[in-house]
């Protein structure tokens, strides 16, 4: 489980804090989606997961452990995490770049029979099996999202948080990527979702925390989140939620 409470972060030299007293928790067995527009913390949130940034006050713990405390190994056993942005320094094989994620559990390029049958599933759930002897630099914008996911899967942890998963991919990839992600919550993973795409967010989610100029709007289930009063509020634009039939 992802427990954030009462979290404050202020850049250098920022004029505002990018996150103020931000409380949620992202629970096993649960999908739960940030949503906001541009500029409201929600990366920042990504970077305290990963005790990228620094706490004002507040602290973020991953199945207990806080993780301005936990080395980064031990974050790495507990959270994987996909984030937004991500290239590799050279090109490497997709079999191998998805093994990194095998690297918190048994150390760079040293697999075993396990490692790479956690591998091979990944690469199968992701959608990606048919990608493994190409190389990272062959990849298109979908198929690279693929992969990273992929090797976020062959963490094999109990937590997955994800900055904008559906980036580069199309509709078809979109709609799997969150159906892969509310299968993985129903398995007993604790999955965290960053995204723009409200509505996968109101179809998949379980639970919706909404930032505006980093603090929690309003928080709950889609049906009590997504509504026109509320987005309008917080997006300032006009917006029509309708329920799809």
């Amino acid at each position: 489980m992802i427990s954030v409470e009462a979290l404050s972060i202020r850049y250098p030299r920022a004029a505002s804090r990018a996150l103020s007293g931000v409380t949620f928790q992202a629970r096993r067995g649960a999908v739960t989606a940030v949503v906001g527009p541009n500029g409201s913390g929600k990366s920042t949130l990504i970077r305290a997961l990963l005790s990228r940034v620094s706490a004002e006050s507040g602290r973020v713990t991953v199945d207990g452990g806080d993780v301005a405390r936990l080395g980064q190994r031990e974050i790495a056993r507990r959270l994987a995490v996909v984030v937004q942005r991500e290239e590799p320094v050279f090109p490497l094989p997709v079999r191998d770049y998805i093994s990194l994620g095998r690297h918190p559990h048994a150390g760079a390029w040293r697999t075993d029979a396990r490692d790479e049958g956690i591998v091979a599933s990944a690469a199968a759930e992701a959608g990606v099996e048919g990608l493994l002897d190409r190389h990272t630099d062959e990849l298109s914008g979908g198929e690279w999202q693929r992969v990273r996911l992929a090797r976020a899967l062959a963490q094999d942890t109990g937590t997955l948080a994800l900055d904008e998963p559906t980036t580069f991919l199309d509709i078809a990839h979109e709609m799997a990527a969150f159906e892969l992600l509310a299968d993985l919550a129903r398995r007993g993973r604790a999955v965290l979702a960053v995204s723009h795409q409200l509505n996968l967010v109101s179809r998949f989610a379980d639970q919706v925390v909404l930032l505006h100029h980093g603090a929690v709007a309003a928080a709950g289930r889609p049906d009590d989140v997504m509504t026109a009063a509320i987005l309008e509020g917080v997006y300032e634009w006009p917006l029509v939620v309708t329920r799809d039939p």
